[in-house]
């Protein structure tokens, strides 16, 4: 939407009374307060004029739909239960896409009258996810999830600190103003890769180190495998993720893929003994026309658009702990790293690294790196190097898992394992804009939220041999 220009004529005021109940509305259930321009228009102006140029530049921050995480707040889910929850989740993802498509639809009048966000958006939304949400409390028996306050969600601002960021860290700290495309990204996502510090610290390796590396040869899916599912947050559903992700390894993957189907699936890696599932959200050219998913889910659907971008380089490497040997990964582990929420949920799972090639002791987590010439967009994933002992998965996805701390070391209780790095590099323009990570839509497709996941299929005796390349300090492949 272009600015709105500073009307020359006077109005008159609002009554104080249509002004507080504004405000309310826009609160949407006790939220983020994304826009109050109805107080300036009444109180602001002494001389009772309508809004200031800034006060209707404040309009247009209402940029998307900020929602809590209820996948996050989940401690058990018995097995019993837990299709119906991965169903009742999804479930909740789709609220949110369809209501963020309504918003994104009629963006102008909600501007223009943001009374309208609580009765076309926030409301019916908050009935939708009141309904789901007591449906996953019943499933799980934690009837607590119905007085968390999770079935609220607020519109806000793309320049406002995500709601339940608890330091009040901005995950990008862009202007709503100077948005690409109708969905994001914005132009100061963007920054000189040159005019970032050096900011990477790697442990030394103490005595009892495992130093070895075991590389695996997957391709960069020059095949095209992609899919907008998500068999490990929702197994069993079509457009679970809706947004492509890539896949290299096991190629039986989707969202109906059973630890079987996996076992049984063929493999782009070189070794066979790795039917392993790495995958990750697709990165995209904008401004040059759309790929064959403009009309699908997960793509045009969705909102996101452009010209998916086949990795130049992709590169699988299991690494180990600078202070101990490791252990092997248990068969069909689930690991996810980053948080594809993370604009919205703020930092605290966030794990995305944005870089160049040349330059990566510089790393970027809310920001996508401008190269220089001659220079190629790097991502890395480093995931999680921590187990529990016990399980594969976990209700939220995460506890199961963990980061070692800045030595090295585990948390009380975990078990060090070979941790993944995935390293992937993008031959795209260096222009601000010009490539995007894909996102849930409401995710404005923002550098914070790329994330990777993995599902840990070698054999007994491929994990065997990279166990003992990395602790003996080798390099294998």
């Amino acid at each position: 939407m272009g600015r709105i220009s500073r009307s020359p004529r006077k109005r008159q005021a609002l009554p104080r009374r249509m002004m507080m109940a504004a405000a309310a509305l826009i609160l949407g259930g006790g939220g983020l307060v994304a826009v109050n321009f109805y107080a300036s228009a009444s109180e602001g102006d002494a001389g009772g004029q309508g809004s200031s140029g800034h006060d209707m530049a404040q309009m247009q921050m209402l940029s998307t739909i900020d929602c809590p995480d209820v996948g996050n707040s989940l401690s058990t889910v018995p097995d019993s239960a837990k299709s119906r929850v991965d169903r009742r989740l999804a479930d909740l993802d789709t609220q949110i896409t369809d209501a963020y498509t309504k918003f994104a639809d009629n963006k102008d009048r909600i501007q223009r009258d943001p009374r309208l966000a609580d009765t076309m958006v926030l409301n019916p939304l908050k009935r939708q996810r009141t309904d789901s949400i007591g449906k996953i409390a019943d499933a799980t028996g934690q009837p607590d999830l119905n007085d968390k306050g999770l079935a609220a969600c607020t519109m806000r601002a793309a320049d406002a600190p995500a709601s339940n960021d608890q330091n009040g860290n901005q995950a990008n700290g862009q202007n709503a103003a100077d948005n690409v495309t109708a969905s994001g990204p914005a132009r100061s996502d963007f920054v000189d890769i040159r005019s970032v510090r050096p900011n990477v610290a790697t442990p030394r390796p103490g005595r009892g180190a495992s130093t070895g590396t075991f590389t695996s040869d997957c391709g960069r899916n020059q095949n095209g495998k992609r899919n907008p599912d998500n068999v490990i947050v929702a197994p069993g559903v079509s457009n679970g993720a809706h947004h492509m992700h890539d896949y290299v390894g096991n190629q039986a993957t989707d969202a109906f893929s059973s630890d079987a189907d996996l076992a049984r699936g063929n493999t782009s890696c070189r070794n066979q003994g790795d039917k392993s599932t790495y995958y990750w959200p697709v990165v995209r050219i904008l401004n040059q026309g759309n790929d064959i998913d403009a009309n699908a889910d997960g793509g045009g659907k969705d909102k996101n658009v452009g010209k998916i971008q086949t990795p130049a380089q992709a590169t699988i490497q299991l690494v180990g702990s600078p202070v101990s040997k490791v252990t092997a990964m248990p068969r069909f582990l689930r690991i996810i790293t980053g948080d594809a929420k993370a604009f919205t949920n703020g930092n605290a799972n966030a794990n995305a690294s944005w870089s160049c090639t040349g330059f990566e002791n510089r790393q970027l987590k809310d920001k996508y790196p401008l190269c220089p010439q001659g220079s190629q967009v790097v991502r890395t994933f480093k995931f999680q190097s921590c187990w529990d002992g016990k399980n594969t998965d976990s209700a939220n996805h995460r506890t199961h898992v963990a980061f070692a701390d800045k030595r090295g070391a585990c948390p009380a209780g975990f078990k060090a394992i070979p941790q993944l790095v995935q390293r992937i590099v993008y031959d795209v323009p260096a222009k601000a804009g010009a490539f995007a990570v894909d996102s849930f839509p409401e995710q404005l497709h923002k550098p914070v939220t790329d994330h990777g996941d993995f599902i840990d299929v070698f054999s007994d005796q491929l994990m065997g041999k990279a166990v003992n390349c990395i602790n003996t300090g080798r390099s294998c492949a």
